[in-house]
């Protein structure tokens, strides 16, 4: 049985600016699953760096309030949405709210810094 408590994945900061738990990715560990799986936090009045993935990702939103930007479009996105982004989109997040926003990325296959381009 694997169980893994957020607070023991140790944070770091992805290439667009978020603050990132992983809490599984079959990249970096011998798993029987593809994807990663994670935490993302932006503060009040953050934004993410526009950025690109060669894989597909989809974000779950669990507190805040965001504007997600993919390629042209935009929109407000908040507690219990699903976003799809499609490989290669040009990406990003800017909390529009007054407290942390938090989402979960789930990134398949796995993350890997070298799929992502940073704008």
């Amino acid at each position: 049985m694997n169980i893994k408590h957020l607070q023991d994945c140790p944070p770091f900061i992805s290439g667009d600016g978020c603050m990132i738990r992983e809490l599984a990715n079959a990249a970096t560990e011998d798993r029987a699953f593809r994807y990663s799986f994670a935490e993302a936090r932006v503060a009040a009045g953050e934004k993410t760096q526009p950025h690109a993935l060669a894989t597909s990702e989809v974000y779950y939103i669990l507190q805040g309030t965001g504007r997600m930007h993919i390629d042209d479009e935009s929109a407000t996105v908040g507690a219990g949405d699903f976003i799809d982004i499609p490989p290669k989109a040009r990406q990003w997040i800017e909390n529009i709210g007054e407290e942390e926003l938090v989402f979960i990325c789930i990134v398949d296959p796995g993350w890997r810094k070298a799929d992502e381009v940073v704008f």
